[in-house]
């Protein structure tokens, strides 16, 4: 019955030449690695049945992350440390699972949940900007409203980055932004697109491929929209 199954939220790492991997084939990897770990996972019904199984904010590809999100459904467990240990055995180079947390019957998907997510977001060697971004910073940040032309097939439009963008702080000496942005569906704000921004303050266009942006980990909204209380998504646990 279905009301006896076992939701579990696994929460991995996907970083090396593994970041260049679609969400797809991802997908595929995982729904391999589970058969090989031999893990008593639930399938849909119907004439063509499937694993059960969310993602939390696909990745884009190119980019690492250490805090990615895969919820699936099982007929039973022996222990969420034993399900860890079996995938990372059945895993590839690149792709660690670092948590498996029973999930409570009333907690949404990992789709559902994500509001918010956190990246390090670094300049290639070579391709720093000629702004100075620790002068430029507080300057943006003082913005009432950061307009952002989103090009799309349809058409450009406008959007403004500011209430998307809930923390952003630059490491001088680390070359390095931390940035907590908006994730969710209606809202899905990119790193790049900031950082666009900031340098088009200064008449500067970001050059193609000067950005290294690793995703630190995805966020779900546990307060209001006006006072949001972020918490991973592996903190949700029955």
């Amino acid at each position: 019955m279905a009301n006896d199954r076992i939701k579990l939220r696994i929460k991995f790492r996907k970083y090396g030449p593994i970041r260049f991997i679609g969400h797809l084939d991802v997908m595929r990897f995982f729904q391999k690695a589970i058969r090989r770990a031999g893990i008593d996972v639930a399938y849909t019904g119907g004439f063509s049945p499937h694993q059960i199984m969310t993602f939390a904010a696909p990745l884009g590809v190119g980019l690492e992350s250490n805090g990615e999100y895969m919820d699936i459904e099982v007929c039973s467990i022996t222990s969420c440390q034993d399900i860890m240990e079996r995938l990372n055995g059945a895993s590839v180079p690149g792709i660690e699972i670092v948590s498996v947390n029973v999930l409570p019957d009333t907690a949404g998907n990992a789709m559902a949940s994500v509001a918010a997510a956190a990246y390090t977001v670094s300049f290639r060697q070579g391709r720093e900007p000629l702004t100075d971004i620790a002068e430029a910073l507080p300057v943006f940040l003082a913005k009432n409203k950061i307009p952002y032309i989103k090009k799309a097939k349809k058409g450009n439009r406008e959007l403004d980055l500011k209430p998307g963008i809930y923390k952003l702080t630059y490491l001088k000496a680390e070359n390095t932004f931390f940035m907590l942005l908006d994730a969710s569906s209606a809202g899905n704000i990119k790193p790049g697109q900031v950082i666009e921004a900031l340098l088009a303050e200064s008449g500067e266009s970001l050059q193609e491929n000067a950005l290294l942006i690793t995703r630190e980990d995805v966020y779900a909204n546990m307060g209001t929209k006006d006072k949001p209380e972020f918490v991973t998504l592996d903190a949700i646990q029955a």
